[in-house]
């Protein structure tokens, strides 16, 4: 028994040792898999990860595909310029933002069957987050510059968040904050998630048109994607103060960071993704360009182990229209 074990700690060290020797090394994220989905047609926008289901938004519906066999395990149908998805995992409910009619649905995790519908007040609800910290949904209204603050103990608005211009994406840093980009004002904007009050608002001047936002939560690091400058910057959290400023793709739309690994990796629409080396909380470096597909500009990744997922469709001839049955999931992995 002394000897069995002795072997299993050795082997387990091992290959914690061959993880670690991976990711100090420079990584090359390539294409595994695609993940085809027949059903639906149109746009496309924000993924989700949570409990080992991806959820994919897709025009009027999204998508739910179980990353253990890549199956399709149901859909959520009959929505309205659907964007962005919250699952909240406690409550086995999930939270769609919906842009056509600025609507939010709430749909039960395990059978997808619709709850409720909740209108709220504003324009093109885009961006929408919970944040445990608070036990809040957050719900970013691009069209009418507000936020739009929704209990989902009672799935009912509780308040809202005056910030003009244009909010996109969202983030939380799980201790109070809430933060935001605004594409308008070219600012990424603190709120605090208790007393539901704007608390700070950082210029990112001279970078123009952040949309992704992702953040270091241990080093109070902001990564905002820039897309008319093609830029990422690197902010404090706390201070407001740009750390760094890094040339990406074109198009972008959203980005990621792996703690684990720690890529910072930016889906550029041009059809590449952009991927950033964090040296240190300071310190960063553009490491790879990976091609990818065009129109491919929403990014999630999955925790386990670190496959990014980029959705999108192939194009007609006037390289603006979807074509039909081409819809799908890319995987891209570490080789």
């Amino acid at each position: 028994m002394r000897h069995n074990t002795f072997v299993f700690l050795h082997v387990s060290l091992l290959l914690f040792a061959n993880l670690n020797t991976s990711f100090s090394q420079a990584p090359n994220y390539q294409l595994s898999k695609k993940i085809s989905i027949t059903s639906g047609d149109g746009k496309w926008d924000y993924q989700k990860i949570d409990d080992g289901k991806l959820y994919v938004s897709h025009a009027d519906r999204i998508h739910v595909i179980d990353l253990k066999t890549d199956q399709i395990l149901g859909e959520i149908t009959g929505l309205k310029g659907v964007h962005g998805i919250a699952p909240v995992k406690k409550l086995n409910k999930g939270y769609i933002s919906n842009g056509t009619d600025n609507s939010i649905t709430v749909f039960n995790l395990n059978t997808y069957k619709v709850l409720k519908t909740i209108m709220i007040a504003g324009k093109k609800a885009d961006a929408i987050l919970y944040d445990k910290f608070s036990n809040q949904v957050f719900v970013f209204n691009n069209g009418s510059g507000n936020a739009v603050v929704i209990n989902p103990e009672k799935d009912a608005v509780i308040g809202i968040i005056e910030m003009g211009g244009a909010p996109e994406f969202a983030v939380s840093n799980e201790n109070g904050s809430v933060f935001n980009n605004n594409e308008e004002s070219n600012e990424v904007v603190e709120i605090d998630s208790k007393t539901l009050k704007v608390k700070n608002k950082f210029s990112l001047a001279p970078n123009e048109v952040p949309t992704g936002l992702a953040m270091d939560v241990k080093n109070n690091r902001l990564f905002s994607v820039c897309r008319k400058t093609k830029t990422m910057i690197v902010l404090d959290a706390i201070s407001g103060k740009i750390i760094d400023t890094l040339p990406i793709g074109g198009g972008v739309d959203g980005v990621i960071y792996d703690k684990k690994t720690k890529l910072i990796i930016t889906s550029n629409g041009e059809g590449n993704a952009t991927v950033i080396r964090q040296n240190d909380a300071n310190k960063y470096t553009v490491i790879q360009t990976l091609t990818t597909m065009k129109g491919q500009k929403t990014i999630v990744f999955d925790e386990k182990n670190h496959n990014i997922f980029l959705s999108g469709a192939n194009y007609q001839e006037d390289g603006k229209t979807p074509a039909m049955g081409t819809f799908g999931v890319s995987v891209y992995s570490i080789k």
